[in-house]
């Protein structure tokens, strides 16, 4: 999630990216909600807000639910929080529930934290960790072979320039450890074009691509996409909002194989037995950010909603390799 700038203690709510077309794509809103990716709790707040009976807050960063004391009183038990993973999110209700919402990737409340060691902007620690456990950025970049950490820069992050920029990182690390963002994000820029004027900083899809490896955050979104459909009752909504291709490509073929909109066969291969949908797609195409919201927030520009409704097909399993996941070399960390 990379949604609004970071909050002061009198700031106004925090408000998460896309949330007036997502609300209007699931309206009505009743029922028990979960919000598998709390963050900030704008989702949340806005379903409350919009009717939900209640909301489940699930996140990996117990960091965030302190920041939410402040507001959460006003909701009682209507909100309910708790700490774990959106791929184990059936586990954390009582009930079948009436809608899920997902919002993929980093907070801006992590980007801004340097200790946290998301951002090439902030000098901090090299951890990238959500959930603070297992092995972090910089056991990545410091132990993983060269042919490993271009295979993540490459896949994760669509970097092109990803051969070069591991065999530099590989030569840094024998001189000193990488320890720093500001260390990797310095290795990165020197290996790429100095960017123009309104470009990105060109360390941007090497840090994207290191996050997603450590927190595998891939993994993680089909898993989620798995149980959200296991724990939806029929005409129950699940609302995925994403912030780049990669993962937009998942949640659109996830939800087109699901839906039965994944097509068939070819003249030169057998139709493939389509099982019952397993849900009704809500918004056919991506739905973008208006330009009051751009206008609002530059950091929504990338963000896609996609929405689908369940049916009443039992849950069955997920055939992975339709999915398009990539495929990243085995090795340390």
């Amino acid at each position: 999630m990379i949604a609004a700038d970071r909050q002061g203690p009198d700031d106004p709510p925090h408000i998460p990216v896309l949330l007036r077309p997502l609300l209007e794509a699931v309206s009505p809103v009743t029922g028990v909600w979960l919000d598998g990716t709390f963050g900030a709790g704008g989702y949340a707040r806005g379903l409350l807000q919009a009717g939900a009976q209640r909301v489940i807050g699930v996140d990996r960063d117990p960091s965030v639910f302190r920041l939410a004391q402040d507001w959460a009183a006003e909701f009682g038990e209507r909100l309910t929080l708790v700490e774990g993973t959106f791929s184990q999110l059936d586990r954390y209700a009582d009930q079948p529930l009436d809608g899920i919402v997902l919002d993929l990737g980093v907070s801006s409340m992590q980007l801004d934290q340097a200790e946290r060691g998301f951002s090439f902007l902030r000098d901090g620690p090299l951890d990238m960790r959500m959930g603070q456990e297992g092995p972090s950025a910089a056991d990545l970049v410091n132990n993983a072979s060269d042919a490993r950490i271009a295979d993540i820069l490459y896949h994760y992050g669509e970097e092109r320039a990803a051969r070069r920029i591991s065999r530099a990182i590989v030569a840094a690390r024998e001189v000193a450890p990488i320890v720093t963002t500001g260390q990797l994000a310095e290795i990165v820029a020197r290996c790429l074009p100095r960017p123009k004027p309104g470009q990105s900083h060109p360390a941007t899809r090497s840090f994207q691509a290191l996050r997603i490896a450590v927190n595998d955050e891939l993994g993680e979104l089909v898993a989620g996409l798995e149980a959200a459909e296991r724990a939806l009752k029929p005409g129950g909504r699940l609302a995925v909002v994403t912030f780049h291709s990669l993962e937009d490509r998942i949640v659109k073929k996830f939800l087109q194989e699901r839906s039965g909109a994944g097509g068939g066969g070819s003249r030169y291969a057998p139709e493939i037995e389509q099982d019952a949908p397993r849900f009704r797609l809500v918004t056919r195409r991506a739905v973008g950010p208006d330009a009051p919201e751009l206008a609002a927030n530059p950091r929504a520009r990338s963000a896609k909603l996609r929405v689908a409704e369940r049916t009443d097909a039992p849950a069955g399993p997920v055939d992975r390799a339709r999915l398009g996941l990539p495929a990243i070399m085995e090795g340390a960390c």
